[in-house]
């Protein structure tokens, strides 16, 4: 399975469970993050959703490239990306917090899952960016979206987009992206972030996210998604991406 879903008392957390390939996103994983979704949205005594990855080294290294480099057409990559960016919109709106539980690295599409969540808490040691630059395409679940919704300062965030590299903790913490910085046991982490927040109602929880949700519903925050996805496939068949993910794969064997 390479994913885990557990509930303690109204606390959900998802862990992708692929610590072997840095717990990069497959088809598995797509399923286990709609099931856990479907479970919230059925579920009213849910609180929070937390999302993590296993082992110590990798939040999630975005998809895996192994997997979706068979995918060379326009079209076919639109399938794969609009598939997984429906799924984060999914997640970007539930009606309860979502905390990003970042153990490691997040990277690409981890930068983009870690992004569509309200709050990231991040391991000293994780250092995090949207490198998907550097393999000739954009952000393709719709992270850059969600990344310009956060109200990090716009050139923050757009430099935080086109420089395709990885930041380390402190500094995503100074520019706004990461919420608290932690040391230690992520689970600790966790239970002190929450400490108080867990007292209350989780109407009141879903009241004030609704507020923002509202908001994104103005701003046709889905369509801006979209056409987000639809430029990176279309850079997806490219030459140039191509070749940056054949360097990618050899390097890494």
């Amino acid at each position: 399975m390479a994913y885990k879903i557990e509930n303690n008392e109204g606390i959900v957390t998802f862990t992708i469970d692929r610590e072997e390939k840095r717990n990069a996103v497959n088809d598995e994983v797509m399923e286990g993050l709609k099931k856990v979704i479907t479970y919230i949205k059925e579920h009213n005594e849910v609180k929070f959703l937390v999302i993590t990855g296993s082992g110590e080294q990798a939040f999630c290294s975005g998809g895996d490239l192994s997997e979706f480099h068979l995918l060379k057409t326009e079209e076919q990559a639109f399938g794969m990306l609009s598939k997984m960016g429906n799924i984060l919109y999914e997640l970007a709106t539930l009606p309860v917090p979502t905390i990003a539980l970042v153990n490691g690295a997040a990277v690409g599409g981890g930068c983009e899952i870690a992004t569509a969540c309200d709050f990231r808490l991040v391991a000293s040691h994780a250092r995090c960016g949207f490198i998907q630059g550097t393999l000739a395409i954009t952000s393709g679940w719709g992270g850059g979206t969600y990344l310009l919704e956060r109200r990090l300062r716009y050139d923050q965030a757009l430099k935080m987009l086109i420089d395709s590299k990885k930041y380390d903790a402190a500094h995503l913490h100074e520019i706004g992206w990461a919420t608290q910085v932690f040391e230690g046991s992520k689970d600790q982490a966790l239970e002190e972030f929450i400490f108080d927040i867990r007292k209350i109602h989780p109407e009141v929880h879903q009241a004030y996210k609704q507020i923002e949700l509202r908001k994104w519903q103005e701003r046709n925050i889905y369509e801006r998604v979209m056409q987000e996805i639809r430029l990176c496939a279309k850079l997806w068949e490219s030459d140039a991406h191509n070749e940056a993910v054949n360097r990618f794969l050899n390097k890494s064997k």
